[in-house]
């Protein structure tokens, strides 16, 4: 359970160093509305990482593993890449610093594909819960890190410094790599490209039937569109148009954010556990679409610290609850011998709303205002909430199925 927690810290450091943070700096450096939004296109690698999930299923690198190999190279990569980053001025050197953020999307992403396979194939049925939710809490620790430290740090320092530092900071998810245990082999690891292209779909399809493969990838990709959507221009809204300071903005989510989330996660954890997955991934889900009223009363109330804490705080505890529900949902439809394919395809679908229709998130800002923009983000949460009821009892019925064909192999 270390490290689990230790590489969801790998994993959450380079999300926002693309994302949010990016969002920052470009706009300290005086990109457009429209340039800002359109750099949601810089993480696409997240949206489709299941096209290159194969190789990491088919092949290993002689070392440590297949899981474990591949994990050290993608870190040592996001190393290179988060360095070169910081060398660059984003306004003089515009193309190549776009083109190096892509770079480190593309390595977060892969390192996500190894990560996400890894948790699937070491953590038990009774495990995945807990798993996830001590997963989600250490990246969220690194969102904090990339977040809300490197937001108060650029009150008082160059970006270049910071990205440089979260380039060091990437030797965490290195350490848990030669710590971690290689997951024990189960089932037959695809021979052949073909196979390994194939077979995870094909075995998906199969073993789930049609109806139920099309609800699993119809919820993952709906049930954070919303969260995701709006995502795409919240920094923007706070500073720009409420107007809260690096410092503020960072506080808010140190300070309560982190506590609002490690409540929740342990929350959802315990309250699947006791009241069912089912339930509480339509319960979540609802809630999680709710929180996005509160961005209407920021706006109402302008450069309010507490009103804004308390925002981020509810924010934040039914992110964490929604989130390890959602990951044990996608977690237990996955089979160990092809989980990287398998669940890069479901977790790609998850970003579509910031990725793919991102840039469309200043249109619709222009268009209807910053309150019509939320209150669109909330209808945007809608299908995925109906979908979480039938999701559930798919999951559950899945994991409950791949549960005893280990035992019979057993």
């Amino acid at each position: 359970m270390a490290v689990v927690f230790l590489l969801g810290f790998s994993s959450g450091l380079p999300y926002l160093l693309t994302g949010q943070t990016l969002q920052a700096w470009t706009t300290e450096a005086g990109f457009k509305l429209e340039d800002i939004a359109a750099l949601s296109l810089v993480g696409l690698s997240y949206t489709f990482k299941f096209l290159w999930a194969p190789l990491l299923d088919r092949y290993a690198v002689p070392w440590l593993g297949r899981r474990r190999g591949w994990l050290l190279v993608f870190q040592v990569a996001l190393m290179a890449t988060l360095a070169g980053m910081a060398l660059l001025d984003p306004s003089a050197d515009r193309v190549l610093f776009v083109a190096l953020a892509v770079a480190v999307a593309f390595f977060s992403a892969s390192q996500d594909i190894v990560i996400d396979a890894y948790n699937a194939d070491l953590l038990a049925p009774e495990e995945r819960v807990l798993g996830s939710s001590l997963y989600v809490l250490g990246y969220r620790v690194a969102m904090l890190v990339a977040g809300s430290l490197a937001l108060i740090a650029a009150d008082h320092v160059v970006w270049g410094a910071i990205y440089a530092g979260m380039g060091v900071l990437m030797g965490v998810g290195i350490g848990a790599t030669f710590l971690a245990e290689e997951p024990v082999a189960r089932g037959v690891r695809p021979r052949t490209i073909v196979a390994a292209v194939v077979l995870p779909f094909t075995e998906l399809w199969h073993r789930l039937g049609a109806r139920s493969f099309v609800i699993i990838l119809t919820f993952a990709a709906t049930y954070k569109f919303g969260e995701q959507f709006a995502q795409v221009l919240t920094f923007t809204f706070f500073k720009r148009e409420v107007g809260f300071t690096y410092t503020d903005i960072a506080l808010a989510n140190k300070l309560v954010g982190f506590a609002a989330f490690a409540i929740g996660g342990i929350l959802g954890g315990l309250l699947v556990n006791r009241l069912g997955l089912r339930k509480m991934l339509v319960a979540f889900g609802i809630l999680q679409a709710s929180t996005h009223v509160l961005y209407l009363v920021i706006a109402v109330a302008g450069k309010n610290l507490p009103v804004f804490c308390v925002a981020i705080f509810i924010e934040n505890l039914s992110f964490a609850m929604a989130t390890a529900a959602f990951v044990s949902s996608l977690m237990a439809v996955c089979s160990p011998a092809v989980s990287a394919t398998q669940f890069a395809l479901l977790t790609s679908l998850t970003s579509v709303g910031q990725r793919v229709f991102g840039a469309f998130a200043g249109d619709v800002v222009d268009a209807l205002g910053w309150t019509g923009f939320f209150l669109v983000t909330i209808t945007m949460a809608i299908p995925g909430i109906i979908l979480a009821w039938y999701a559930g009892a798919i999951s559950n019925s899945a994991r409950d199925a791949l549960a005893a064909a280990n035992q019979k192999a057993l």
